[in-house]
């Protein structure tokens, strides 16, 4: 499982993607999970982290299951017309 840390914005968003990706990489199960239950401060930045996890994960064969999205990131996405992309690949 990768976790998503309590703060995500632009400020955090490459060092953050680049653990995640590197977790990812370590990881051999086909169906990987992503808690984001802990972020609690956030941006768009955050959208897009998860985005090129997922691009990354389908990359890699695998598949990308997001736990724990907070509401209001929620409704971001779907404000971008991506929320559908944040479901499981």
């Amino acid at each position: 499982m990768l976790v998503l840390p309590a703060d995500l914005t632009r400020g955090q968003a490459s060092a953050c993607l680049q653990m995640l990706v590197q977790g990812l990489r370590a990881l051999t199960d086909k169906q990987v999970v992503v808690d984001a239950a802990a972020l609690q401060r956030f941006d768009s930045s955050a959208l897009a982290v998860l985005l090129e996890l997922r691009r990354e994960s389908q990359a890699q064969g695998k598949k990308l299951a997001i736990q724990g999205l907070p509401s209001q990131l929620h409704d971001l996405a779907t404000v971008y017309g991506i929320a559908e992309l944040l479901s499981p690949t």
